[in-house]
């Protein structure tokens, strides 16, 4: 299968920034940067970035150039959550937090290119990030965005409401300074993704894309690696490797296919063998230790 043949397969492309038809040509075609970013809310990623990590994985082993973006400046604001504003966090610990989480990048994707956005954003003004980027976005704009118009109801910050022309500058600069044509995120980033590629158009008069994963969730409908309030961290000190496997080894079975899809880099044949010999005998969990054993190793 090509690139775009078996993200679809594997279920990882639900919003897609313009055509599909567009997105299928520049996947399958030459080496192109693209970038992924997470902000620094603790010093550890968890597993529910596992996925974020394994589709930059396999675009980089389809030949393309993977930058990740650490946010240490859209993390001292933090982006808007559905229900609540988040804390603000120190700049001592999002400094601390920025150096564990890109030692794990380097790690799980040893050809990343790492970047922080508190490089290009501390020295911006705020007039001149006013003039030069809210300009052109507006507020009709702004209120549309799905995330923005649940939280007028309970209330939301200015620094919370400004969070997605941050991001959406960071694509504007990663395009231009590493020519990333691409951001790839979570869906719930929608909004933030498809800001960065109108101001791209907008400011730079170029064409750039995005795609988002849908967000993987277990049984219950609860966020993937959430047990009781508890995120199961990438970090063995945090959280140790039998944890993950127990919770992993414990997955429904009614998820488990979607898991080897998503978390593992076994093949669609491989996988199909696999879930094939759990139906006969789902007693004997073959899937669910097959999806352990690939992510924990």
């Amino acid at each position: 299968m090509t690139l775009f043949e078996d993200l679809k397969w594997r279920g990882l492309i639900k919003d897609v920034a313009g055509e599909e038809s567009d997105l299928q040509k520049v996947l399958d075609g030459k080496p192109f940067a693209f970038y992924w970013g997470t902000d620094p809310t603790a010093d550890s990623l968890h597993i529910g970035h596992y996925s974020s990590l394994c589709m930059a994985k396999r675009l980089a082993n389809a030949g393309h150039h993977p930058v990740l973006l650490c946010g240490g400046a859209t993390g001292r604001i933090g982006d808007p959550r559905p229900t609540a504003e988040r804390e603000i966090i120190s700049e001592e610990t999002v400094n601390k937090n920025i150096e564990g989480i890109r030692a794990q990048i380097k790690r799980l994707v040893p050809t990343a290119e790492l970047v922080d956005n508190y490089e290009w954003t501390k020295d911006f003004s705020f007039l001149n990030f006013l003039r030069d980027v809210g300009k052109y976005v507006s507020l009709n704009y702004m209120l549309d965005k799905d995330i923005i118009r649940r939280r007028l109801e309970t209330g939301i910050t200015y620094a919370e409401f400004s969070y997605m022309l941050l991001q959406g500058f960071d694509f504007v600069h990663l395009f231009q300074d590493k020519k990333c044509i691409m951001q790839v995120a979570g869906s719930d980033q929608w909004g933030n993704i498809t800001t960065g590629v109108d101001l791209i158009r907008k400011m730079l008069d170029e064409q750039a894309y995005a795609f988002t994963m849908p967000l993987i969730l277990d049984a219950t409908g609860k966020k993937f690696g959430k047990s009781e309030g508890n995120a199961l961290w990438l970090d063995k000190e945090k959280t140790a490797p039998y944890a993950i496997y127990q919770y992993l080894i414990n997955s429904d079975d009614s998820k488990v296919l979607e898991y080897l899809k998503v978390f593992t880099f076994l093949s669609k044949e491989e996988i199909e063998k696999i879930y094939a010999e759990h139906q006969a005998a789902p007693e004997k969990r073959i899937a669910q230790k097959t999806l352990a054993w690939q992510i924990v190793k």
